[in-house]
């Protein structure tokens, strides 16, 4: 193993062009991860980019439900994540298992189903169409009037999509454990230490929060708000690794990560366990693989290239 921190560097660049590899790093993870990547960017940007690379091996930097969906774009692919046991609050929340049994439960409802990337291969193989925080209203707004929606998992995300659209939707009862820590206290007492400040929140907040946002978006999105905005302070209410990519994007803008009531900003457990080490060990080992039986994945692949066919 590299000693330094740049011999590591060189050497995950030496093995990632030995196993013609490409490293997608999601909008979340640590800045030396995303400063290495040969693509930074939300759920959406990270689907399409796996789907158009020709590289023989993607090293996914994220969790584990991401590198599901390079997979189940590329199966002729070797996709690699840093770290097998980085998961997701979302994904949890609505095991395959028990959404197909809700489904089975409630087959005269006759949903449609629009599940958020933030899921499981499963789940995605259950739903009709996939959507991200992102492209979600254009997706919901695309959906059969002749039948009820089921939105699975997070309901923050749903909510904000049914206030958007005016569309009723069932709303599965998942949050992110991250998003759900900014409370309208936490917020309002550092708007009222940069009064001037706008705020920008990610649609998995709760509303009470999203109600003290001038701007509610994915965040890719975001990076246009933060460069636009008039205002020179701005209060960023998403996981705090999101403030590498935009202190890089509008370095003329103090970015202010969005306090929680317990700590000045935001960090998932599961996204901050990828490091350099791991990386460059992933990449070097070509472990550990995602796998999926092929039944899974084509029926997973469909919903997806609905999305991206819709977006």
């Amino acid at each position: 193993m590299p000693t330094t921190s740049l011999d590591l560097k060189k050497e995950i660049l030496r093995v990632k062009k030995e196993r013609n590899a490409i490293i997608l790093a999601h909008n979340y993870q640590v800045g030396p991860i995303q400063d290495i990547a040969d693509y930074v960017g939300d759920s959406l940007g990270l689907a399409r980019q796996a789907q158009e690379t020709d590289a023989d091996v993607i090293a996914f930097c994220g969790v584990h439900f991401m590198a599901e969906t390079a997979k189940i774009l590329n199966p002729k692919k070797t996709v690699v994540l840093p770290d097998r046991d980085a998961g997701c609050s979302l994904e949890t929340s609505c095991p395959g298992p028990v959404l197909e049994k809700y489904l089975e439960d409630n087959k005269e409802k006759n949903y449609y189903v629009i599940a958020y990337i933030n899921c499981s291969a499963h789940v995605k193989a259950l739903c009709d169409v996939i959507c991200t925080s992102g492209n979600a209203v254009k997706i919901v707004n695309q959906a059969p009037a002749d039948r009820p929606i089921l939105f699975v998992p997070d309901a923050n995300l749903g909510q904000w999509v049914m206030e958007q659209t005016g569309r009723k939707m069932d709303l599965w009862q998942g949050s992110c454990y991250v998003h759900v820590e900014f409370t309208r206290e936490s917020i309002q007492k550092i708007k009222d230490e940069y009064p001037d400040a706008a705020v920008v929140a990610h649609p998995e907040c709760t509303q009470a929060v999203r109600l003290l946002a001038d701007e509610v978006c994915s965040t890719e999105k975001m990076i246009a708000f933060c460069q636009d905005s008039p205002s020179k302070n701005i209060i960023v209410v998403t996981e705090s690794g999101m403030l590498n990519r935009l202190r890089k994007e509008a370095p003329d803008k103090n970015l202010i990560p969005g306090p929680t009531d317990h700590c000045a900003c935001a960090d998932c457990k599961f996204m901050k366990m990828n490091t350099l080490e791991k990386l460059y060990d992933c990449i070097n080992d070509l472990t550990p693989t995602v796998e999926m039986d092929d039944d899974l994945r084509l029926r997973a692949e469909k919903s997806l290239l609905l999305m991206l066919e819709q977006s």
